[in-house]
């Protein structure tokens, strides 16, 4: 009895099932840029306290002192390794305890955190977040 039950509305569980998926990949997950206020440009000189290089995004964590000394963490976001790797990037890169300047792009929050643009490590070299496109 059930299997002749199923048997009939086997379509109707194709049908919800594939209306299911058509509902929940716009829900899937995603980035997007918006925290990020593009427009501004932030330059950090401090000590890095971490670089992590992870997918999706690689991350440098770095302490900088204000003019009064105080220190301030902040939270850097990068592209992902694969991106990274294109523009001369390792995951060598970076040492925890380097002093190195960073140009970001901050959180429109005001947090103390954003999006990198460009890091020059304590030898000079300057990596750009990703290949270098034309100006």
């Amino acid at each position: 009895m059930m299997l002749r039950i199923l048997r009939k509305h086997w379509a109707w569980v194709w049908v919800l099932a594939g209306a299911f998926l058509f509902t929940v990949s716009p829900a899937l997950p995603h980035h997007s840029f918006t925290m990020f206020d593009m427009t501004k440009h932030i330059t950090l000189v401090g000590t890095v306290t971490s670089f992590q290089w992870t997918n999706p995004h690689a991350y440098i964590e770095i302490d900088v002192p204000d003019e009064k000394g105080e220190v301030k963490h902040w939270s850097i976001e990068l592209g992902s390794p694969s991106i990274l790797m294109q523009s001369g990037w390792k995951y060598t890169s970076i040492k925890t305890g380097e002093k190195i300047t960073l140009l970001i792009a901050p959180l429109k929050s005001g947090q103390a955190g954003g999006f990198l643009l460009h890091a020059t490590l304590p030898d000079g070299r300057v990596l750009n977040n990703g290949p270098q496109r034309p100006q």
